[in-house]
C-alpha cells in the first residue's frame, strides 16, 4: 500500500481510468456484436447503419487511447470486409 500522498492519488486516478476504459471497452464490444448479428441474420440495411455506429465507436475508442490506432484500423477494415461479403 503506497505511504506518499502522490502515490496514493495516482492509485485512485488509475482506477477512475480504469473504470472509464473498461466501459468504452464493453460498449464497444457491444456495437460489434450487434452489427454482426445483423450480418448473421443478412439484414443489410440494419448491417448498413449499424456499421456506421460500429466505425464512429471505434474511432472514439482509438482517439481516447483505449485501443491502438492500428488496431482500430484493422477491426474496420475486417468489418467492412464482412459488410461487403454481404452484397
Amino acid at each position: 500500500m503506497a505511504n506518499i500522498k502522490s502515490a496514493k492519488k495516482r492509485i485512485k486516478v488509475t482506477q477512475t481510468k480504469t473504470l472509464q476504459n473498461r466501459m468504452v471497452k464493453s460498449a464497444l464490444k457491444t456495437t460489434i456484436k450487434k452489427f454482426e448479428a445483423a450480418v448473421q441474420a443478412n439484414n443489410a440495411e440494419e448491417a448498413k447503419t449499424s456499421f456506421v455506429g460500429v466505425t464512429k465507436a471505434i474511432d472514439m475508442a482509438a482517439q481516447k487511447g483505449v485501443i491502438h490506432k492500428n488496431m482500430a484500423a484493422r477491426k474496420k477494415s475486417r468489418l467492412a470486409a464482412k459488410l461487403n461479403a454481404m452484397a
